[in-house]
């Protein structure tokens, strides 16, 4: 198995994108804290479908925009599986308003979950990483860290922001054993529950054929495809990649 023998640490793991990296990440053999911030149900489904391929699976409930809440949070997971080997900071919130609409409330809400929470994400998992030379941080991007979107300033900002930290961190901790990279999704076939942040689909819902006409290979991304290249970053097999980024974009964007 490509993970056995070690723990992640997955935000956002609930549905979508981050359900997927879990079960793609316990049926390699990792032991897992997932996280969620509110729906208890949600979350507890999950962790027992991770269960099933004969790991262990901790809920762990809480704001990752909360400092002190991170901190718990790795702490109980800490003492419950002894070690976190992997980090993938996947929640994020993605609403759409122009820059006169965003108050400052929104502009520091957004920043908050999509940028600072991984910030104190990676804070709270590197002294133990160090102390085992090995590990490997992985952040979920999205097209607006590659360009420009109208009415998403603050998204669009933060998810920058994420690939710049990115960086950062792989400069810093190479020296240490510790990868960090970030994966970017293009338009998926997810559950898009909050109608709110998707303006563009109102009139044309995703998957239609204008909209597929921009992508190269002519369908929707899987939260499986997302979860293969997580897989690749958090696995051995890419122990001489760091600081880059993998487009898991059916080369909407290429270049």
């Amino acid at each position: 198995m490509k993970l056995g023998g070690k723990t992640a640490f997955i935000t956002g793991a609930s549905r979508n994108i981050g359900r997927a990296i879990a079960l793609a990440f316990a049926a390699e053999g990792a032991d897992l804290i997932v996280n969620t911030r509110v729906n208890r149900d949600e979350l507890e489904t999950v962790a027992e479908e991770c269960r099933k391929a004969g790991v262990r699976a901790v809920p762990a409930l809480g704001d990752i925009a909360d400092a002190a809440a991170v901190d718990r949070m790795v702490k109980e997971g800490l003492a419950e599986l002894g070690t976190i080997d992997i980090l993938v900071c996947n929640a994020a919130i993605r609403p759409h308003k122009s820059l006169a609409e965003t108050s400052l409330e929104d502009w520091h809400h957004v920043m908050g979950v999509n940028l600072h929470s991984a910030f104190y994400l990676a804070r709270a998992v590197i002294p133990g990483m160090k102390e085992r030379k090995r590990g490997s941080i992985i952040a979920i991007g999205g097209q607006s860290s590659l360009t420009g979107r109208p009415n998403t300033a603050a998204v669009t900002a933060a998810k920058t922001g994420t690939l710049g930290l990115v960086r950062a961190l792989a400069a810093e901790l190479g020296p240490f054993g510790i990868r960090a990279n970030m994966v970017i999704p293009g338009t998926m076939d997810t559950e898009r529950r909050y109608a709110e942040w998707y303006p563009e689909f109102r009139q044309a819902p995703p998957g239609g054929a204008e909209q597929l006409k921009q992508i190269p290979l002519g369908r929707l991304g899987r939260p499986e495809e997302i979860a293969d290249a997580c897989v690749f970053l958090a696995s051995d097999a890419s122990a001489y990649i760091t600081g880059d980024e993998i487009r898991v974009m059916g080369g909407r964007i290429i270049g």
